[in-house]
């Protein structure tokens, strides 16, 4: 069975299902192309690493940085872990907003790693529950 998954560059990916990070900035809406989602959705951990980005968790987030792996071992290019996608909002209290748009998330968690291509956009991937 596909289950919807969407793609996260690292360290994003790892800060989301290790519940760090509770909304993922996009700069489209989640009706974008006409389709509302809410629910469950896998998180793939896009092979390209975002250094810059790595590196503002680092001098913002000092007490995360401590827990997160170094950049050579987040896994990439697979599933590493779901989250629940309960709202979209265009302003939010929490640090991690910062985009045009906020998938709010919640009951993340990490998976056991499962390569796949990933894809822009919610994409479907076949993975056991």
């Amino acid at each position: 069975m596909k289950r919807k998954a969407l793609a996260l560059y690292q360290p994003w990916a790892w800060l989301m299902v290790n519940g760090h990070k509770d909304v993922e900035n996009r700069d489209w809406k989640d009706t974008n192309p006409g389709l509302r989602f809410r629910g469950p959705c896998l998180v793939h951990a896009s092979k390209a690493v975002d250094h810059e980005s790595y590196s503002f968790v680092a001098e913002h987030f000092p007490e995360i940085r401590k827990q997160m792996p170094i950049v050579r071992d987040l896994p990439s290019g697979g599933i590493v872990g779901e989250f629940e996608i309960y709202d979209c909002v265009t302003a939010h209290p929490s640090p991690w907003f910062f985009g045009k748009y906020g998938f709010l998330v919640r009951n993340a968690r990490p998976l056991p790693f499962h390569p796949c291509r990933g894809m822009l956009g919610f994409f479907g991937v076949d993975i056991p529950e």
